[in-house]
């Protein structure tokens, strides 16, 4: 997330609508500069990462990236 006080409610907004499917948040800030930050989720409903992710990123300074694990 850039500058992620700016962006930080619509953000929390869209974590809060799949909070039911978000089992972990972590968020990070850069040390380097504060203002940009980092947030992992791991989720259990796989059919609604897509859309979480498509609404995250309709929020300008935010980027998403996804990663799959199997077992």
């Amino acid at each position: 997330i850039v500058d992620r006080e700016a962006h930080a409610s619509m953000v929390q907004e869209v974590f809060t609508k799949f909070g039911s499917r978000i089992n972990t948040r972590l968020g990070l800030h850069d040390s380097i500069n504060p203002s940009n930050g980092l947030i992992l989720i791991e989720m259990t409903a796989s059919e609604e990462t897509s859309r979480l992710i498509r609404e995250l990123e309709a929020i300008d300074g935010v980027d998403c990236k996804t990663m799959v694990f199997e077992h």
